[in-house]
């Protein structure tokens, strides 16, 4: 049995518990994180990876959200280059839509709501005037205005790298079991699902970052009561062949009043979606139903000349939101803003429980998390994420567009469709896969899809990848393409290098604190 210490474990590897524990690693906290599964592996790998304020929002008047959502759009752009970039969005106006003067004034406050906005301002478009018009032949006014676009999943692993940097300890595959005061101090067990060994930690704190299983870990923490459970909201999407050209997004109004994204998604894709269906159970068993397929291509019908049918779907997924309401109330109308719910024991041993919250703003739900947990740790230091690249972000003052430029003539001998991939996954960190290669023969055996054992063997051993699906549904999405036989010959790949102990399963154990 392992003994660890801490001053906080963060239950839950979405993308709210790796921002905390980033957040709280880098102010002089000693961090473990355990994650059940794999990191993203629920909510945090399953949303329209999108980085936005939520035009719709506007509608319930939830100005604060949309306000905070849009200013970390520019951090994330900032700080995040590779892995959230500027999308141009269209919206088509149809006599079922929103009034016009409705619109407008929405995308001015979009625009305004913020005071600088690195995109560019909303405008009406004349729809009839494009020569790539995916659209049917009525659809002739419409808007345009800029979002952000990002790999939620590898945002989620960019957040543990950070972590990690700086010091905290990342445990995957590793069940909380349950806890309980003691001492002033939180008494921790948890499993290795790999090995079965038990680890006990010790924590000051303890932050419940579960998503949708939020309830289903307060249950196994001793004297918590649960004032309002997680309302759980089911959203689905479908990924069909590219439905036209160009790099530009739609955003399509239903008659229902819903919004459905169209999105041009890894080069051969159209990522359609979301739904919003109310969630009961388990959320490792979200699927997507036959009845949300087929909304979703009626959505699209409705505006597209080209014609899609779940015959055409190639995958779709679905995530469960897990969000915070003080009654019952129809999921689409829900805030999908965060809350907080903070106890403890006489002043010691807190635990704050996590609710809502978008992929948008993790960071500042991280920072104010943190905040929350100030009073206990009075020597810790100050926010800081605001101003930090992710890992890979550093450019060295280059915009993404300049640094694809100079890996090119760094690299000539790689494919385009492959440099821009990495580009956008890894950043300035593709050079850890790349190192001394000249040639693809130096980037070792070839799965198909463009993966090779070189990223492969990085993904194992610097990201936390364990299985097949690890590696081509969240780190990478060469799934799409990979073939039944390429899989099973890369399955085999991953775990001989598991089983030769590619990555050590858990980090030294962490004592330092910062009181």
């Amino acid at each position: 049995m392992q003994n660890l210490f801490c001053d906080l474990l963060v239950i839950g590897g979405g993308i709210n518990g790796v921002g905390i524990a980033a957040d709280a690693a880098g102010r002089g906290l000693s961090v473990i994180l355990c994650e059940r599964e794999d990191l993203a592996i629920g909510t945090s790998s399953a949303s329209s990876k999108l980085i936005h304020g939520g035009l719709r929002y506007l509608e319930q008047l939830d100005f604060k959200l949309v306000r905070e959502a849009l200013q970390e759009r520019e951090i994330l752009l900032k700080n995040a280059p590779h892995l959230v970039q500027s999308l141009q969005f269209i919206l088509p106006q149809t006599p079922f839509s929103r009034p016009q003067w409705l619109i407008r004034l929405g995308l001015f406050l979009y625009d305004h709501l913020t005071r600088y906005s690195s995109l560019p301002s909303a405008q009406s478009v004349n729809l009839i005037q494009s020569t790539e018009q995916p659209l049917k032949a009525d659809l002739k006014q419409g808007f345009s205005y800029f979002d952000g676009q990002t790999d939620d999943a590898r945002l989620v692993i960019a957040n543990a790298q950070a972590a990690q940097l700086k010091g905290a300890n990342i445990l995957t595959r590793t069940t909380f079991v349950h806890a309980a005061r003691h001492e002033n101090k939180w008494l921790i067990e948890l499993q290795d699902n790999r090995t079965q060994q038990k680890i006990t930690v010790t924590a000051k704190a303890l932050v419940n970052a579960a998503g949708p299983w939020v309830d289903a870990v307060s249950n196994k923490i001793m004297d918590v009561l649960i004032e309002n459970p997680a309302q759980l909201d089911q959203g689905s999407h479908i990924v069909v062949p590219k439905l036209y050209e160009g790099q530009q997004a739609y955003i399509l109004q239903n008659k229902d009043q819903r919004v459905v994204f169209v999105i041009p998604w890894q080069n051969a894709f159209t990522l359609i979606g979301t739904t919003d269906v109310p969630f009961a159970g388990d959320a490792k068993d979200a699927r997507i139903s036959t009845q949300e397929i087929a909304y979703l291509c009626a959505v699209v019908n409705q505006y597209f000349i080209r014609q899609i049918s779940p015959a055409d779907v190639v995958w779709g997924y679905s995530g469960v939101r897990a969000l915070y309401a003080v009654k019952q109330q129809e999921s689409a109308k829900i805030s999908r803003d965060y809350h907080f719910e903070l106890s403890d024991e006489n002043g010691y041993a807190p635990l704050l429980t996590v609710l809502g919250g978008k992929i948008t703003t993790y960071r500042k739900l991280a920072e104010q998390a943190l905040n929350k947990l100030q009073a206990y740790f009075p020597h810790m230091s100050a926010a800081w994420t605001a101003q930090a690249h992710l890992p890979g972000g550093d450019l060295a003052g280059l915009t993404f567009t300049e640094f694809v430029h100079s890996c090119q003539q760094q690299y000539p001998w790689l494919p385009e469709d492959l440099l821009q991939r990495y580009a956008k996954s890894y950043g300035s960190y593709l050079t850890r896969i790349l190192q001394t290669a000249s040639s693809l023969r130096d980037l070792g055996k070839a799965f198909g899809a463009g993966l090779y054992a070189k990223e492969v063997d990085y993904l194992i051993n610097h990201e936390w990848a364990q299985t097949l699906d690890d590696v081509i549904w969240r780190r990478t999405k060469c799934g799409l393409l990979l073939t039944a036989p390429q899989q099973l010959e890369l399955a085999h790949y991953i775990n001989r290098q598991i089983a030769i102990g590619a990555m050590p399963h858990t980090a030294p154990q962490l004592q330092h604190s910062i009181d």
